[in-house]
């Protein structure tokens, strides 16, 4: 447990981060399972344009620092990738 008034003050600063990060991990795990949803059902112009809002989305969230932008990188360009080979 924290002692200090400023160790308190950041256990509160870390728990609030926490539960933020928490958050927008989910909002960027929802948008990849759409875009995947609509690559899975075959409909190319609903899976590009899903994905343009998922693009947004996850670039949004790796500027915040939740994920890294490599990573962020690599899941666009996998949805990308997925998307092309539709047909």
């Amino acid at each position: 447990m924290a002692n200090s008034a400023q160790a308190r003050k950041r256990a509160r600063q870390n728990e609030t981060r926490r539960q933020q990060n928490t958050s927008l991990r989910s909002e960027m795990r929802t948008a990849i399972k759409k875009v995947q949803k609509a690559i899975k059902a075959g409909d190319k112009t609903v899976a590009q344009t899903v994905f343009r809002e998922a693009q947004s989305t996850i670039d949004s969230i790796s500027r915040k620092g939740v994920f890294h932008l490599n990573a962020s990188a690599r899941y666009k360009s996998r949805l990308s990738s997925a998307i092309k080979a539709m047909g």
